[in-house]
């Protein structure tokens, strides 16, 4: 039986990679012909892919630095760790809202700018205290944009705090509705969730349709004196119209993860440095989840939070061959798939087809073994994108 290649691009978590067996995987950071890749914030973008790849896991939730699009067209599955840093997440937000409300930031600095003896600085200190009052959270309105693993976490600790929180997520899935504390009120759009809400936090994923989306105009629907958390993507929210708000006195704090030049030094910013997934646990958590992915997309050919192709599980027939294909989702795949098989006296065992929009994934289970010459036949299929036989 030949290993599995993994190949790691940063430093990932030993726990995770402690997930492949040394007697079935060979894992390090310099490897030819990979099957798969394990990653954090290293890019694919512009890197030779070599077609050995069969699937890359990004140990974290976003895969902007992996080019989803060209994998797909190469038919390999890209994997990432939902949730996993979830409540690393979710404390950073409450730490960034506790930071606003309490001029955290400012009374520190005030603080390392005094100096003098102990009775000259304890009254500069009840002098100087009272510039920094702040507010409570308890009573304060938060609303929450996107209701994944971690805006559900979000909400339920605000509820928790004693926060009121209104929520705003069209595809909001069935399990993380269930997770969802039900006193959380549903904002129909995101508009109505700015004009109630006295702090709101972004937690959607950045693609074409969140790009800017905190822009000028939904700005000025926001409190006067409202705080705005970005804990999810830099682009996400437009940082001119944001700073403009600030220096205009409708927000009263911006906070986010993503420093930049622009920001940097603005009164009302509190930019951290990308720390919303920098605790161990986190790391921990979503290497093992995104190496169990990878061991069983390679043993089995199940597909479980995978980006880009769709959710396909189907237990293992005991004696038969499994047979894994990728391909375009068009008409009669899994007829050319079937006939192929049937011309070469393959009875199917099982077999499992799902689509996910412009991708297609079949699991098959045959009696008898999958010669190399049945692979090659399915991947001369027009449509035909990946083809591998599981190595049992």
């Amino acid at each position: 039986m030949n290993k599995y290649k993994i190949q790691t691009l940063n430093n990932i978590s030993p726990k995770g990679l402690g997930r492949f067996p040394l007697e079935r995987y060979e894992v390090a950071s310099d490897l030819s012909e990979p099957d798969g890749l394990v990653l954090r914030s290293a890019s694919l973008h512009g890197m030779a892919i070599p077609p050995s790849l069969k699937a890359v896991g990004r140990a974290g939730a976003g895969t902007n630095n992996i080019p989803v699009a060209e994998m797909s067209s190469r038919g390999v599955a890209v994997f990432n760790a939902p949730g996993a840093n979830a409540n690393a997440v979710k404390e950073l937000v409450v730490t960034g809202m506790l930071l606003a409300a309490r001029n955290i930031i400012a009374a520190w600095d005030f603080v390392h700018g005094l100096d003098g003896d102990a009775d000259t600085m304890g009254q500069a200190v009840e002098a100087g205290k009272k510039q920094f009052k702040g507010f409570e959270l308890p009573g304060r309105t938060l609303g929450v944009v996107g209701l994944g693993a971690i805006g559900v976490k979000v909400a339920n600790v605000a509820q928790d705090l004693g926060m009121q929180v209104i929520g705003y997520d069209p595809a909001i899935t069935v399990g993380n509705a269930w997770q969802l504390d039900a006193s959380v009120e549903q904002a129909h759009t995101v508009e109505e969730l700015l004009s109630r809400s006295d702090f709101v936090s972004l937690h959607v994923p950045l693609i074409d349709a969140t790009r800017g989306l905190i822009n000028a105009d939904r700005l000025k629907l926001m409190k006067t004196g409202a705080t705005l958390l970005n804990f999810s993507r830099a682009p996400i929210v437009d940082e001119t119209a944001v700073l403009q708000a600030l220096e205009q006195g409708g927000l009263h704090r911006y906070v986010c993860d993503f420093p930049t030049p622009e920001a940097r030094g603005r009164a009302g910013v509190i930019a951290l440095p990308h720390l919303g997934a920098s605790t161990q646990e986190a790391e921990d958590n979503c290497a093992v989840m995104v190496a169990d992915q990878l061991r069983d997309y390679l043993e089995t050919g199940n597909v479980r939070n995978s980006v880009n192709f769709p959710e396909a599980v189907l237990p293992m027939t005991d004696g038969a061959a499994r047979l894994a294909v990728a391909n375009r989702n068009v008409p009669n795949m899994v007829g050319q798939i079937s006939t192929v098989l049937a011309q070469r006296g393959l009875n199917i065992a099982d077999l499992l087809n799902k689509s996910r929009g412009d991708l297609a994934y079949t699991l098959v289970d045959v009696d008898g073994e999958l010669p190399d010459a049945v692979l090659d036949e399915l991947r001369g299929i027009d449509g035909v994108l990946s083809v591998r036989a599981i190595d049992h």
